[in-house]
């Protein structure tokens, strides 16, 4: 036996290199509903969503991607399968701060003004109050919008509304941003500086970023181009920030953060 054999013993097996994935999905299906009336919204998606990664998630309206992102999110449990966030050392349920979350829905609490809404979720984070007005207020001032911080959601539009929400995404300076049609109610000058500021504090942040768009102007401006139809994910398009991906009819590969799964039972 040689000295380095001897000294290999010794030392046991090698150690696995960690997961440096944001989030990872495995063979994850999401089913609202039961029996013959069962709608699947997403069907068997395997992905990992890197630190760094730019991604566009593309498709039609209904074709799985805002669930896709709740799923990403720890906002919907699946119902196979399951999700991961290896480099958040856990999932995001109950720990503010690590993925945000752009909706596409109405989301301001109408009790609070702008300024209350972008601070809250660093309110719950611990932050204490002079400073979570701050960063709420930079980050209106950020996306242009800091007039509007005295204001009840009740007296925005809705487009307004929707920078509101990504200013408070972006206060709170998360590791993943998943950002779901975030210039759907946007004109193209809004939505095109919303963009901007998304990409910009992504960097900034050293966070993750996806943006599902069915709008080109928007996709393009991202590295990586991810297709959803019928609850499939069947395209991409890896940069050197994303893992390599597999393309597949059913199946694809991403990357992201955080060490707990959830799963359910198979339909």
């Amino acid at each position: 036996m040689t000295s380095r054999t001897a000294q290999a013993l010794r030392d046991g097996p090698e150690a696995s290199p960690p997961d440096p994935a944001l989030v990872r999905c495995a063979e994850v299906a999401r089913t609202f509903g039961t029996g013959p009336t069962a709608l699947v919204a997403v069907y068997a998606v395997s992905c990992a969503v890197m630190p760094g990664a730019r991604i566009a998630l593309a498709g039609p309206s209904g074709s799985g991607k805002s669930t896709l992102l709740h799923l990403m999110g720890g906002l919907e449990t699946p119902t196979s399968g399951t999700v991961e966030w290896p480099a958040l050392g856990g999932g995001p349920q109950g720990r503010p701060g690590l993925v945000g979350v752009v909706f596409q829905g109405p989301s301001l609490l109408p009790a609070l003004d702008v300024t209350e809404n972008v601070a809250l979720p660093l309110l719950f984070e611990g932050v204490p109050g002079a400073d979570a007005t701050e960063r709420a207020t930079q980050a209106l001032h950020r996306l242009r919008i800091d007039d509007l911080g005295p204001k009840l959601p009740e007296e925005l539009s809705g487009g307004q509304a929707q920078r509101v929400a990504v200013a408070r995404v972006l206060a709170s300076r998360p590791k993943l941003i998943l950002a779901d049609e975030p210039t759907g109610q946007l004109d193209h000058e809004a939505g095109d500086r919303v963009i901007s500021v998304l990409l910009e504090a992504a960097d900034e942040l050293g966070a993750a970023l996806i943006i599902s768009s069915h709008d080109p102007k928007v996709t393009t401006r991202l590295d990586d181009q991810w297709t959803m139809r019928d609850g499939r994910l069947i395209t991409e398009s890896a940069s050197p920030t994303s893992t390599s991906a597999t393309t597949s009819t059913s199946t694809s590969t991403a990357t992201s953060t955080n060490s707990t799964s959830q799963s359910g039972p198979r339909p």
